[in-house]
């Protein structure tokens, strides 16, 4: 039995798409995504940043949907959440983004935090956190206690890329716009 965000996505998407795009998604998560979306496309219009929108096969994973997109994997925002102990009694979380050709260098993030451990948040905290599912993270904290710290390679492009909230829809920016609003810390991380 189809619940009533299924039959929402499966209306608006067609076959193949549809079924790929809710694959492991629960309601919870279909809802979550697309609201995310909603509130990044208004807070973007609202701050009068023009974006490109690419619709493609659904996927999350960085190296495939740049190929769909056609942009170099360089362009792509890859954005990963993680976790840093500060002492025993503090934990922050950080949306860390760096180029889609490179990896995050977590000693670098515990460096810069002066934290005493760091690992991958879990996957309920991430998506929580970020507001979207595993794969669709945008590189925008819109949540206080989430940290966003961007690569400064990624910066060097004209634009980035990055899935908008949904694993069937990227957006592109250029980075100049992205760094005006975002407002990110820039760290090699």
């Amino acid at each position: 039995m189809l619940c009533k965000c299924a039959i929402v996505v499966s209306r608006n998407l067609k076959g193949d798409v549809a079924n790929r795009l809710m694959a492991g998604l629960d309601c919870e998560n279909v809802a979550m995504s697309e609201d995310m979306y909603v509130r990044l496309t208004t807070f973007l219009d609202e701050q009068k940043v023009p974006y490109r929108l690419i619709d493609h096969e659904p996927e999350g994973r960085t190296e495939i949907v740049s190929a769909l997109r056609g942009n170099r994997l360089e362009q792509a925002a890859k954005c990963i959440i993680l976790m840093v102990k500060v002492g025993k009694k503090v934990t922050r979380y950080v949306l860390a983004v760096v180029p889609g050709d490179a990896r995050v260098d977590m000693q670098a993030v515990k460096a810069l935090l002066q934290g005493t451990y760091v690992a991958f948040a879990s996957t309920d905290i991430a998506e929580r956190l970020a507001g979207s599912v595993t794969g669709t993270v945008l590189p925008f904290s819109f949540n206080p206690d989430l940290e966003l710290i961007v690569h400064p390679a990624l910066l060097e492009n004209d634009e980035i890329y990055f899935n908008a909230a949904r694993l069937d829809r990227s957006m592109v920016l250029k980075t100049s716009d992205y760094v005006m609003v975002a407002k990110p810390r820039v760290a090699i991380i």
